[in-house]
């Protein structure tokens, strides 16, 4: 058991309960497909992690740390990659059908939804993220979060300059590999409790004026997040 486990612990702790971008993801994830739709959220951004973890490994995030230019393509891609999921969830909020009148407009209600029914099926074949609760797929939510951390450079140098300062001198070569696993299961437990919580707020989240709310927010969040990313130095 490595010496320091307690102390990475709770940095770790710390660093997984700031909100950032997962967390404006999984939450506006969540909103539009429920507590499934979170949790394939939170899965895809713990394999990035893990992703980043096998790599610091076998050397190649320390290549990344190292060349410049690689590090910022990667962030600028990574941080259009958030800009667009702001746009689209902003885009998503404002195209959203008002609900019909009663009455007369009956008729013009009933096109409006089949509208509205065709316009879902057609952002399910494209794979648009701002799609309905219904036709968020776990593939998509699983998809945004793997490529929002696989697409964020700073998880690499977070490998890099994090986990050793929890080795202590003499520690067997493993001791590394034991953090890295700890900080992902932290990464797993926090997910999957967060994607419960929005399952058990399903009848609020679900209410059209809250998830109206939630995505323009979200998208305001991922926009000037994206734009952070963007603008930061390694």
């Amino acid at each position: 058991m490595p010496d320091q486990l307690l102390p990475f612990l709770v940095v770790v702790a710390v660093l997984t309960l700031t909100p950032g971008p997962d967390m404006a993801l999984v939450l506006r994830n969540g909103v539009r497909g429920g507590s499934s739709a979170a949790w394939w959220t939170g899965l895809g951004c713990c394999t990035g992690i893990a992703g980043y973890a096998a790599a610091s490994a076998v050397g190649l995030a320390a290549l990344l740390a190292a060349s410049a230019t690689a590090f910022t393509a990667l962030k600028l891609v990574g941080a259009a990659y958030l800009v667009y999921l702001g746009v689209m969830a902003l885009w998503h909020s404002r195209r959203r059908p008002a609900a019909p009148a009663a009455g007369a407009a009956g008729a013009a209600g009933a096109a409006s939804a089949a509208g509205a029914a065709a316009a879902r099926a057609a952002d399910r074949e494209a794979g648009d993220p701002g799609v309905d609760a219904s036709a968020l797929r776990r593939a998509t939510a699983f998809r945004q979060g793997l490529l929002s951390n696989l697409l964020n450079p700073k998880i690499a140098l977070l490998f890099l300059t994090l986990i050793p300062q929890f080795v202590t001198p003499g520690e067997p070569v493993w001791t590394t590999g034991v953090l890295a696993a700890v900080f992902l299961a932290v990464a797993v437990v926090w997910w999957r409790a967060f994607s419960l919580a929005v399952g058990a707020l399903g009848a609020l989240l679900s209410r059209e004026r809250v998830r109206t709310a939630v995505d323009r927010v979200a998208g305001v969040v991922l926009i000037g997040l994206g734009v952070r990313v963007a603008l930061s130095h390694r």
